[in-house]
């Protein structure tokens, strides 16, 4: 994929009348008609006002406040997933006619897409973040949960604090790299993307090499952020794993050291008995990562070892901490081909899981604040007013339009209220494959059960399987759901579907496709969904 921060000519910040812009390179334009785009690009000769935003959902909802007087764009395409979609040049072109940008944010985003949208905005455009505006209009925001009971320690990557202080913003990077291993085996530590494909933050196979600044083992953050993973080990034993982090503010400027840290892991062997740490703490369930602060500038362990939330987790010194890795973390490496760098297929490794599958990273919010309509309309709100400074001359369109609009949203909140009525409360339960439903699940009065990704990188636990099948069965649960552009890679569920005799449904979280192509018929679209297929037996028939 392009880098992000190329840039092309910005168009001209002179302007007579509304518009006046410099032509771009028409080799340019050639290369960026090569794209591969469903919606109608940004112009230099479109006399309306050029708006760009993140994805699907919140272009739609710009375009029925601005009407006529605006074109709007979305980086991500509908049918893609923004939490792992890279930005194409055709992208980038977008931002840099734009007039206005709107993002989600709230770590909802790829950060590539932020990055795209940051560096290339023209100086003076409104770049406005509408999950974090919006609580100023009453939005209401909720915890990210992800409530995904392992068997074995859950543990990823952190970064706390927003580091304001070192001048960091949304588009600064975090680095956090291995510079030293030690231990019987390899250690690798990796993410696995959402068609399968690896991605490397660690391998000790190959040493690791100061002269490049580490660059083949390092992991990149945004501030405030997390991000999930699987770690691998080929042999038992105790490893130690030494991590540096830096805090990179913009490119132009040389990253700020942040510490360096050792990480014990006790694989396969007795976490208590380790060399040289007699009495350390033993984290091995819940949820974990390996986390730097940016505003203490150290790294430490932040974890929850009773899988209660993200809310409970706790600093503990890696000094005097163990993470263990079971034996019931052995694995067999799949056959796959593209896992042969765990080893041959059949070949025993051990693992901890990466738990949810795709690129992932997030925050401590969850970002999906549209599920609930009342949130939506906040986004409206803060559409409306954005417009209407960026173009005054179109106030009275934009009130008139977002007024239309909120009286439409405010009859489709009713609407998805009554309809989700319909479903007996004991039949309100919802197993899906994501976790973007838990504001339609507190507005609604629907309970999130559970969500399951598998990770073709291991084979599908047993325990897992065990667990959500029992929880189907001790609810009564007759359908599971599955959103559209994630279903390919839902096969855990489907398996489980198949074999509980259940429905499988669709349901929408962050785009749109080809047969739902508004907010409106998204949610409409969900709410019929979860009532048509959860008031039903496995059988199919009506209560």
């Amino acid at each position: 994929m392009p880098d992000p921060h190329i840039g092309l000519p910005h168009p001209s910040t002179t302007r007579t009348g509304p518009r006046l812009r410099l032509m771009v390179l028409p080799l340019v334009i050639a290369v960026l008609i090569a794209g591969c785009r469903s919606e109608v690009a940004l112009s230099a000769h479109d006399e309306r006002l050029q708006v760009v935003t993140t994805t699907g959902i919140l272009r739609d909802l710009v375009s029925h406040v601005g009407g006529d007087r605006v074109a709007a764009s979305s980086l991500v395409p509908d049918g893609a997933d923004p939490h792992s979609y890279e930005p194409s040049l055709r992208d980038i072109r977008d931002v840099v006619y734009a007039d206005v940008a709107f993002s989600n944010y709230l770590l909802l985003e790829e950060q590539a897409v932020i990055k795209a949208l940051d560096a290339n905005l023209r100086d003076g455009v409104p770049n406005i973040s509408l999950a974090e505006g919006a609580v100023k209009y009453a939005a209401e925001i909720i915890p990210l949960v992800e409530d995904v009971s392992l068997d074995t320690i859950w543990l990823g990557m952190r970064v706390r604090g927003t580091g304001a202080a070192q001048g960091a913003n949304r588009s600064s990077d975090v680095l956090l790299s291995a510079t030293a291993a030690s231990g019987p085996g390899r250690i690798v530590a990796y993410l696995t993307e959402s068609f399968g494909n690896p991605s490397f933050y660690v391998d000790s196979a190959d040493g690791f090499d100061p002269a490049n600044g580490f660059r083949d083992d390092t992991a990149t953050l945004p501030p405030d952020a997390h991000t999930h993973m699987s770690w691998a080990f080929t042999e038992p034993g105790v490893y130690r794993l030494t991590m540096r982090a830096q805090l990179a503010v913009d490119p132009e400027t040389a990253p700020v050291p942040l510490g360096e840290q050792e990480f014990t892991f006790a694989v396969g062997v007795d976490p208590h008995s380790v060399p040289g740490m007699a009495g350390a703490t033993v984290l091995n369930s819940g949820h974990a990562d390996l986390s730097v602060d940016l505003d203490q500038r150290r790294l430490y362990l932040f974890a929850d070892p009773e899988g209660s939330g993200e809310a409970n987790q706790r600093v503990y010194d890696p000094a005097g901490t163990v993470i263990e890795v079971p034996n019931k973390a052995l694995r067999e490496v799949p056959g796959d081909r593209r896992f042969r760098f765990l080893g041959r297929p059949g070949a025993k490794i051990y693992q901890l899981p990466q738990a949810v599958l795709g690129k992932h990273v997030h925050g401590e919010i969850d970002p999906h604040l549209w599920q609930n309509v009342r949130n939506a309309i906040s986004y409206v709100e803060l559409i409306r007013d954005t417009l209407i400074d960026a173009d005054p001359q179109g106030a009275a369109v934009y009130r008139t339009n977002a007024s239309a609009y909120i009286g439409e949203l405010e009859k489709l909140d009713a609407y998805v209220r009554d309809t989700i009525a319909q479903i007996p409360p004991s039949r309100r339960h919802l197993v899906t494959t994501h976790d973007a439903f838990g504001y339609l699940g507190q507005a609604y009065g629907v309970q999130i059960s559970g969500f399951v990704t598998p990770n073709p990188a291991a084979e599908p636990s047993l325990a897992d399987r065990r667990r959500l099948t029992q929880t189907i069965r001790n609810l009564e649960i007759p359908a599971v759901f599955l959103e559209p552009n994630l279903a390919a890679r839902s096969s855990t569920l489907t398996e489980v579907a198949r074999e509980e005799g259940l429905r499988v449904c669709q349901i929408y979280g962050d785009t749109f496709d080809r047969d739902v192509t508004t907010y409106p018929d998204m949610m409409r679209f969900n709410a019929e969904s979860l009532r048509d297929c959860l008031t039903t037996t496995k059988q199919g028939r009506n209560q």
